[in-house]
């Protein structure tokens, strides 16, 4: 994809979705879809969205979380009377290990913010609009998963492959299932299972993810929250000059909330079991007033 056709299919997303709302599209997840999305329960059964956080070095974990025990002192374990274990945690929230929750601040392009916002709202003390605190009340709805690698009869999409709009209306024929306004869309590409099965690489480089014309899907249907097991972008990026167009087009034009590096190795073979691919979804970001993300445990109830 040009450079000139990326800045055409912007301009067309940005137009056919303009709104002064600042939720963005979550505009389109009302009480009412809310309310219907508690009907998708069936079993009861919960299953988490989200990796283990990773404490460890790797390829496309250079800066891991640091979990650190700071009490009791060793002297006192095991000693009469009481104590308490405490520990503290500190998480590069947008790294390319951990499962997490992209605020609409998160993405600066032409020197703006979603919406129009001025990019200087973002600054060395935080973002003064758009962070993860718009959406402090969770977002709870419609999750509805494709499964892109059980479509082509593999058992993931390698690094660099893209996801297509046809993949997407692909996967909804074969599973019997159709996204539609306000849902939260979750796109497996096997990420997380190539990663368990033949270790970490370095996928900021090469991984699978959504083509830049599949966002056009996301409009067309108003999707509420995109969601994949990896970063949503494949790279190399499809588009001179622009590394993530995804998030651009998703984020910026559109203003859809992004999650990244989620895990979906137990959900797949649970809704399959079930046959059917839509449930209730449930995503609790952490309450950081000035941050651009937050790491995310989504929760799926069948």
């Amino acid at each position: 994809m040009t450079a000139e056709e990326f800045r055409a299919l912007y301009g067309r997303l940005r137009g056919a979705t303009r709104t002064d709302d600042p939720r963005g599209a979550l505009r389109h997840l009302t009480p009412e879809r809310v309310v219907a999305a508690a009907a998708e329960v069936r079993t009861g059964l919960t299953v988490s969205l989200s990796a283990p956080v990773d404490t460890r070095p790797g390829p496309d974990n250079p800066e891991p979380a640091v979990h650190r025990m700071t009490g009791p002192p060793a002297d006192d374990i095991g000693a009469d009377g009481l104590y308490f274990a405490v520990d503290r945690f500190a998480m590069n929230v947008h790294g390319d290990a951990d499962s997490h929750l992209d605020a609409l601040c998160h993405v600066l392009y032409d020197g703006k913010l979603y919406n129009g916002v001025p990019a200087t709202a973002v600054t060395a003390q935080g973002a003064g609009s758009l962070s993860v605190e718009l959406v402090r009340n969770g977002i709870v709805g419609r999750g509805v998963l494709l499964d892109i690698p059980r479509l082509r009869g593999v058992p993931w999409l390698e690094p660099g492959d893209s996801v297509t709009a046809d993949d997407l209306t692909g996967a909804e024929a074969a599973q019997g299932v159709r996204a539609g306004p306000g849902d939260l869309l979750l796109v497996r590409v096997g990420h997380r299972r190539r990663r368990t099965e033949l270790g970490p690489w370095t996928s900021a480089r090469a991984r699978a993810g959504l083509h830049p014309t599949a966002v056009e899907f996301l409009a067309e249907r108003r999707i509420a929250v995109l969601g994949s097991d990896g970063n949503n972008d494949s790279a190399p990026s499809a588009v001179a000059d622009v590394a993530f167009p995804v998030h651009v087009l998703a984020m910026h034009a559109m203003g859809v909330h992004l999650m990244d590096y989620l895990q979906f190795e137990q959900l797949s073979p649970a809704c399959a079991d079930a046959g059917r691919w839509s449930f209730l979804c449930v995503v609790a970001p952490l309450r950081l007033p000035a941050a651009t993300g937050s790491p995310v445990n989504p929760i799926a109830v069948l």
